[in-house]
């Protein structure tokens, strides 16, 4: 194979790569703070992906567009969650929030599939077949807007983290949960600021995702397991991990698509999963356990 044609494979798949790393920003962020593995990741970015469908149908808005819609009603169905339900299991053992958060991921996807039927659904825009052509390079337009979407959000959330007094009280919590309820801190809250803002990443995500996948209730699995395969290659709780993870992952799945067959594509995310697992445990950015 041309190694242009190749290249031009790795930069398409670092582009998708992008957006899986800002919909595993999402979970990395949760389980950071909180402590706690949203196991209905995947059926909240699809819900993303049909709020989006939702919105261009009624209203014309384009997917990319609806970014700020769909997650600000994301991080509502989120901030809902942690304060209306998970808080109250915080301390229960770890195979009840399984429980709670596998049969919200149920009840999701029912309802996903009562509302919007079984068929795959998609957004038809005319700009679905526009490319640019850079050198040897030619790339589609929406995974370019797809890549630079995502990392625009993901860039927001780094400064809010950083910036931002509720970003570093988050961070506190993170760090030292003792430490920040002694100081005063509203822990419970700032759990569910930070699971609101998690969906927030994971519905913009949904929604950027839906210029390139169809959407389709059965996605839901393979998003949430792809997920956690991002996380633990980035490091859990490592935000720049995710993204990191995120693009390797993007580009592996690329190139296994053409090397092999796209059937034969999760190869390489689990493969590159297996490898950072007997070599680097902690992730690739991820602290060790002391």
């Amino acid at each position: 194979m041309p190694i242009e044609a190749v290249i031009n494979i790795l930069v398409s798949g670092l582009l998708t790569g992008l957006v899986f790393g800002l919909s595993a920003l999402g979970l990395s962020a949760i389980f950071g703070v909180t402590r706690i593995v949203n196991f209905a990741h995947g059926e909240m970015m699809v819900l993303g992906m049909y709020l989006a469908l939702v919105l261009f149908r009624s209203t014309g808005i384009a997917p990319l567009a609806a970014v700020p819609i769909v997650g600000a009603a994301l991080f509502c169905l989120g901030y809902a969650m942690q304060a209306g339900v998970v808080n109250r299991i915080l301390t229960a053992p770890e195979h009840m929030q399984f429980l709670l958060l596998a049969a919200v991921a149920i009840m999701l996807i029912a309802l996903m599939f009562l509302i919007f039927g079984p068929n795959a659904q998609n957004v038809p825009l005319e700009s679905a077949y526009d490319s640019f052509e850079i050198g040897f390079l030619i790339i589609d337009a929406h995974r370019i807007y797809a890549g630079a979407a995502a990392l625009v959000v993901s860039g927001l959330l780094f400064a809010f983290f950083r910036y931002h007094p509720l970003g570093k009280a988050i961070r506190a919590c993170a760090d030292n949960l003792r430490g920040a309820e002694v100081v005063g801190l509203n822990v419970r809250h700032l759990f569910a600021l930070t699971f609101g803002l998690g969906s927030a990443c994971i519905g913009a995500a949904g929604c950027i995702i839906l210029m390139l996948v169809d959407a389709h209730p059965h996605l839901a699995p393979s998003y949430t397991l792809l997920a956690f395969i991002v996380v633990i290659v980035g490091g859990m709780g490592s935000l720049t991990g995710a993204l990191l993870a995120g693009a390797l992952i993007g580009m592996s799945e690329a190139l296994a698509g053409i090397l092999l067959q796209p059937s034969l594509k999760s190869v390489f995310s689990f493969g590159l999963l297996i490898l950072v697992l007997l070599l680097r445990p902690q992730g690739l950015l991820g602290a060790k356990a002391r």
